[in-house]
């Protein structure tokens, strides 16, 4: 049992002798072992990870000689028990409004779209579980949700015990998006403000995230209905406002940053994405910085803001232009994980030091 101890269920994110998985354990006298665990449900989409799980542990002990694995699954009545000791409370609601939540809320902001936000967020988010820290990732752009494949998790859908729904595990993250709801990737989203405010409730309420460090919100572009529904389901949200260099981008921005204000959050800074292309010349070797888009648009939304605010509103980071970035959203591999020697996947590095001062 120690070492079933140490396996974590990839979905609940506890040892799976917490949660009453194990249900029966027999061992040989010549080394053979035999252990039936009970699935939440037996449909459940990650029951051949689990699995490797249980057999890299076990088969790590010396003197097992075989193992055998049985999959089995939870009654309805284990799943309820299960699922009420978990959430605290038989009904439905929203752990990050209560007392004890402990948990940091960021929420991504940008002006307007295509300064790259969704890319920022998801990689911030794996550099973050990269670094120790609890991670809980939402997908709140409803209409334009991409964290899904961003993260390689496009095709999956979450498994629902007993009416709550199980963020999909991706690189350590805890992931929900209205993707992964949807009967087919086609399909459209068209609705309008009450149903993407009930959207947004069910995912803080009908999800379980357990215990977080870390809560980041994908906000979609602009500030429309969603952001107005973060301050208000999310009242202790910080935001971090995303920009790239160019003034058109940058004057957008600081309205996202007002709003946040108008609000009543807390915007704890500006992160400018796209800043600059570094190449290399393939005859003298020599490198040279190339400003695509200009220059001075994340710091002039910091300085436009703190004036606005009245207090500092920092330039956290300035991330590079970077085809692995670009790339690694196609395929779903962050590159702080693939390059993480790269400028960019640095950059986002740098800037988690300053958000893990947020919980110092």
């Amino acid at each position: 049992m120690v070492a079933l101890a140490s396996v974590i269920d990839p979905e609940i994110r506890r040892p799976i002798t917490e949660l009453d998985m194990v249900d029966t354990v027999e061992v040989s006298d010549t080394g053979q072992v035999y252990i039936r665990i009970l699935l939440t449900v037996a449909g459940c989409p990650l029951r051949d990870t689990l699995e490797q799980l249980i057999g890299n542990a076990v088969g790590a002990i010396k003197g097992v000689s075989e193992l055998q694995v049985e999959l089995g699954a939870m009654s309805p009545e284990q799943r309820g028990a299960l699922m009420t000791r978990l959430r605290g409370v038989a009904q439905a609601n929203n752990p990050f409004t209560q007392p004890d939540c402990d948990t940091t809320v960021l929420a991504i902001a940008s002006g307007k779209g295509g300064v790259g936000k969704s890319s920022v967020t998801v990689n911030l988010a794996v550099a973050l579980a990269k670094s120790g820290f609890r991670v809980g990732l939402l997908d709140a752009d409803i209409y334009g949700h991409s964290v899904p494949d961003m993260l390689g998790i496009g095709a999956q859908q979450p498994n629902v015990v007993e009416g709550t729904i199980m963020p999909v595990p991706a690189y350590g993250v805890a992931v929900m998006s209205i993707a992964m709801m949807k009967e087919h990737r086609s399909q459209v989203i068209a609705w309008r403000g009450p149903m993407l405010d009930r959207a947004l409730q069910q995912f803080l309420s009908d999800v379980y995230w357990g215990e977080l460090d870390f809560l980041l919100v994908d906000l979609p572009p602009g500030t429309g209905d969603i952001a107005m529904s973060v301050a208000n389901l999310l009242p202790t949200s910080q935001v971090i406002v995303v920009t790239t260099p160019q003034v058109a981008a940058a004057e957008v921005a600081e309205r996202a940053g007002t709003m946040a204000y108008m609000l009543k959050q807390d915007v704890i800074g500006v992160v400018e994405n796209m800043s600059w292309l570094t190449t290399t010349c393939s005859h003298c070797g020599a490198t040279e910085r190339h400003e695509l888009f200009g220059a001075g648009g994340g710091a002039a939304v910091a300085a436009a803001l703190t004036t606005r605010f009245n207090h500092p509103v920092p330039l956290l980071s300035q991330i590079p232009i970077d085809l692995g970035l670009r790339a690694g959203g196609d395929t779903g591999s962050p590159i702080v994980l693939t390059e993480a020697d790269h400028p960019a996947a640095l950059a986002i590095q740098a800037l988690v030091t300053q958000i893990a001062a947020l919980r110092a």
